[in-house]
């Protein structure tokens, strides 16, 4: 996988993070920049681990699935895309939805972490299959989310809820788009 391919994976990764993001800074009252600094920290973090762990569950039966690799990139990120696709529209449908609670907590935090990275994890066994070199996709997958994540806080705290529904579109789509592009690259060149 290419540098290239990496930071827009990485741009389309963080896009569930970033949505989240401006939630926060929306909905919740005492979200301040010390709180955005953690919660951007936080996400980028377990965004950052999650394809490590995928990375290293995967690369024990690499050998068995190797020539299944298109495949497996194409369902994992194409599955991944649609979902938040369906996400950004399901939101724009149902707005009132929105925010549940005005009370950020660490339990909270430690919650969107685990759930905005659970396609990371999914992503980390595309990247042992197709034999990317995982530090650097970890760490621009990382840092991306971490300054898409701090940015989203302002943007929630400026913006009224413009931007989540089509931050999960636009990232679902880049994924699919880059899940199609790995295919058709082992498939046809």
């Amino acid at each position: 996988m290419g540098f290239i391919t990496i930071i827009l994976l990485s741009f389309g990764v963080a896009m569930d993070a970033f949505a989240v993001s401006v939630t926060n800074g929306l909905c919740y009252k005492k979200f301040r920049r010390k709180e955005a600094f953690i919660s951007a920290f936080t996400l980028g973090l377990f965004q950052a681990v999650m394809p490590v762990i995928g990375y290293l569950i995967s690369s024990s039966f690499l050998e068995t699935i190797s020539y299944l690799d298109h495949w497996i990139a194409l369902f994992l990120l194409s599955s991944i895309g649609v979902n938040m696709i369906a996400e950004g529209i399901k939101t724009y449908r149902n707005p009132d939805n929105f925010c549940k609670t005005d009370i950020f907590t660490r339990k909270l935090l430690l919650t969107q972490g685990i759930a905005t990275s659970i396609d990371a994890l999914a992503i980390g066994i595309s990247f042992a299959v197709m034999g990317t070199n995982i530090t650097l996709a970890v760490s621009c997958i990382g840092s991306i989310t971490f300054f898409c994540s701090l940015f989203g806080s302002f943007l929630g705290k400026k913006f009224d809820f413009l931007l989540k529904e089509k931050a999960e579109i636009f990232g679902g789509s880049i994924l699919l788009f880059i899940g199609f592009r790995i295919f058709i690259e082992h498939m046809f060149f």
